[in-house]
């Protein structure tokens, strides 16, 4: 039976592609981070026979190798956050990971992870793009959910987008939260559903007759969740993801709208994720 490696952040996309590697008959070697995996998957190892689970540091890249060259893997692919402020901060790395990040000219996620890429080539193991196996969780075109975005919503979308894309391009984040033109949170170490949080929080500390142009509607009501890939975004790591937590984060925060890239986003349960919207009265909006 042929062999994929899988290296497990955080979240519900780890299983998500043990299901699709179930469902196209591969073992999968998984190594899981201790600062990041979610323990379920000791359960999922110990009742299928076909998943070979392994535990190491975030920072034992070396450890990385051997597992896989030791259970025979020549193809990987990684599934799952792991949190920026975790890569930069929180390890410690061995011999071959520090001598990696000595070497990198900037430190951002897309520096190290095509490093770390480069590294596993070397030593006989290809890197796959992440969504190899889940194709039918990429966003498809067009509007998602049954409301369709209203006039100012869709203006915030297209401002939403020119921002957005502008960060991407600097690797610091790939979503921003906007009202009536207006950048209201921008994504950097947090994450996404953090960064819609803070916009929620910061919207509510607004006294209605200081927004802008003095209206009582302008930043009163709706933002707007823009997310987008990154230019010439690497399949292989960082992918966009949405999934129902940020439906939820969305209707805590006052969030009224969400705008995401087609073939290029994955929807984890986008039955959930849809139906949440819907009952929240969210549009979900996919070019």
């Amino acid at each position: 039976m042929e062999k994929l490696g899988l290296i497990a952040g955080n979240g519900r996309f780890p299983f998500l592609l043990l299901d699709a590697a179930r469902a196209h008959n591969l073992t999968v070697v998984v190594a899981a981070i201790q600062q990041e995996t979610d323990p379920e998957i000791n359960l999922r190892a110990a009742a299928d026979p076909n998943i070979h689970l392994h535990w190491l540091s975030l920072g034992e890249l070396s450890r990385l190798i051997e597992i896989f060259q030791h259970e025979g893997v020549t193809r990987a692919t990684m599934a799952g956050q792991v949190k920026h402020k975790q890569i930069f901060s929180s390890i410690r790395p061995d011999w071959r990971l520090a001598k990696l990040l000595l070497n990198l000219r900037t430190r951002n996620t897309d520096m190290l992870l095509g490093a770390i890429a480069k590294v596993l080539a070397d030593e006989g193991i290809q890197l796959i793009s992440s969504t190899q196996y889940l194709e039918p969780l990429l966003a498809q075109p067009g509007v998602l959910t049954q409301r369709h975005p209203n006039q100012q919503e869709q203006m915030d979308i297209d401002y939403g987008r020119t921002v957005a894309r502008g960060i991407a391009a600097f690797d610091l984040g790939q979503t921003v939260v906007i009202a009536a033109q207006a950048c209201v949170a921008v994504e950097a170490m947090e994450g996404t559903d953090a960064t819609i949080e803070r916009a929620g929080a910061l919207f509510r500390t607004l006294d209605p007759l200081d927004q802008l142009d003095n209206t009582t509607t302008t930043l009163q009501r709706h933002l707007t969740v823009v997310k987008v890939a990154k230019p010439n975004q690497d399949m292989r790591f960082d992918v966009p993801v949405i999934g129902l937590a940020t439906i939820q984060t969305m209707q805590a925060a006052g969030a009224t709208c969400l705008a995401i890239e087609a073939g290029k986003t994955l929807l984890f349960d986008p039955a959930a994720i849809f139906h949440a919207a819907n009952l929240a009265g969210i549009t979900i909006v996919s070019t």
